[in-house]
């Protein structure tokens, strides 16, 4: 059965250490949307809802996966109404898609317990001969929402994150990443990093410590902690490295501006585009909000790619591979197109820029923190330009996906009316 609309407490965490752990992550209260214009639509729409309490689950079992793509028309697996909050589970693809390695042997390399091994990522590993791969993710949905269609915004809080697993992978290879032959700044000649391969012999050519890094979390003084070594610990910040909708009929986007259309006819999950997808933006996390423009009946969410903790950029081409549980709340904005996804949190305004060329990003993102001074602030032109000079920060939020995201950070504090 697909759909799955029913009350649900939280996830129970397999591990005592996370069991400790699950009260830290406090709810914040959401702002409702860019200032006034977005309030009235939140404000009905949420009807007094509970996010602690979300109204639907959706788990993250094979009948409610796609691997590393957004096919449009997927059946759902739920349909909810404007304002209804969800529970979503995801699975990291990292263990889930190893070719020659089942999940318990795979992360048994790193000293996992099998008891510790989600049943979804099992499930999942040998559901793979049966389905299409269009990239890859493993991506839970897609969810319908009542009233969202090609036009409109759809606005998804997200309220909740936590772990369902005690551990997260990263992974490190002398080219990878930032590092990578294919990677726009690379240069005949450039040289990688002194990271050894895999020893011949190695387990689906893993090489703990090396080539891949296991992290286990705990909790410290209040906070969920990554233990990277004995002298380094590194605090949680846990998002879903993709959020999206169904994009555009017929309107892909590649790896390279010349990549040919994918032979499965689906838009991959791994660059991000105008649908959102695979953003990597580490800034949505508990307490933001995201604004995707919507192109298909229903909007068509999915999520996955789950991080615990990752650095803008994403510089080795992978974060903390983490299976996580987030809550979220989705709005539809009716009449209130948007070329590119924004986002907001407690202290900024977020505007995107994404195209393959980092220079190019930067200008899009430019134009996109002018565009909502002049339109939200009532800014001229001229004055919008000069206060992204001289007030707001540019970030590269994520370099390694094919196209890149460049984020202007508007501070809110700027703004005395607030």
């Amino acid at each position: 059965m697909r759909v799955h609309a029913r009350r649900v407490s939280k996830p129970v965490l397999i591990v005592c250490a996370l069991a400790a752990a699950a009260g830290l992550v406090q709810w914040m209260p959401p702002h409702s949307g860019f200032d006034q214009m977005w309030v009235s639509d939140v404000e009905a729409a949420a009807n007094a809802r509970n996010p602690r309490r979300p109204g639907h689950f959706v788990g993250a079992g094979p009948e409610n996966v796609v691997w590393g793509g957004f096919p449009i028309d997927q059946p759902p697996v739920l349909t909810i109404d404007s304002g209804d909050t969800v529970r979503i589970d995801v699975i990291s693809q990292s263990g889930a898609t190893n070719a020659t390695a089942d999940p318990v042997t795979y992360f048994g390399q790193f000293g996992v317990q099998p008891a510790e091994v989600l049943q979804d990522v099992i499930d999942f590993w040998n559901s793979r001969p049966t389905r299409p791969q269009y990239g890859p993710h493993v991506l839970t949905g897609p969810v319908y929402v009542n009233g969202a269609e090609p036009g409109d915004v759809l606005e998804i809080q997200v309220l909740d994150l936590e772990p369902r697993v005690p551990y997260g992978l990263n992974s490190t290879a002398p080219m990878g990443g930032v590092l990578g032959t294919g990677y726009p700044g690379y240069r005949t000649g450039d040289p990688g990093l002194d990271i050894p391969a895999a020893p011949p012999d190695a387990i689906a050519g893993l090489f703990p410590d090396v080539r891949q890094h296991l992290y286990r979390v705990t909790k410290k003084k209040g906070q969920l902690v990554a233990l990277f070594s004995r002298e380094i610990e590194v605090p949680l910040k846990p998002f879903m490295g993709v959020m999206g909708v169904a994009p555009a009929t017929d309107v892909f986007v590649g790896s390279t501006p010349t990549a040919p259309p994918p032979a499965l006819g689906v838009q991959g999950s791994g660059p991000p585009g105008p649908f959102g997808g695979n953003m990597d933006l580490h800034d949505l996390t508990i307490g933001s909000t995201l604004y995707l423009p919507v192109f298909q009946t229903g909007g068509q969410f999915f999520t996955g790619d789950s991080h615990s903790a990752q650095g803008d950029g994403e510089v080795s081409g992978t974060a903390i591979e983490h299976s996580l549980s987030g809550v979220f709340r989705f709005v539809v904005h009716k009449g209130k197109s948007l070329e590119w996804p924004r986002a907001e949190d407690k202290d900024y305004y977020i505007m995107m820029g994404i195209d393959h060329d980092l220079d190019r990003a930067m200008r899009l993102a430019t134009l996109e923190v002018v565009k909502f001074l002049v339109e939200e602030k009532g800014l001229t032109q001229a004055k919008a330009f000069s206060l992204a000079s001289i007030a707001v920060d540019f970030h590269a939020a994520e370099v390694v996906d094919g196209t890149q995201l460049i984020v202007g950070k508007i501070p809110k504090a700027l703004f005395l009316k607030h």
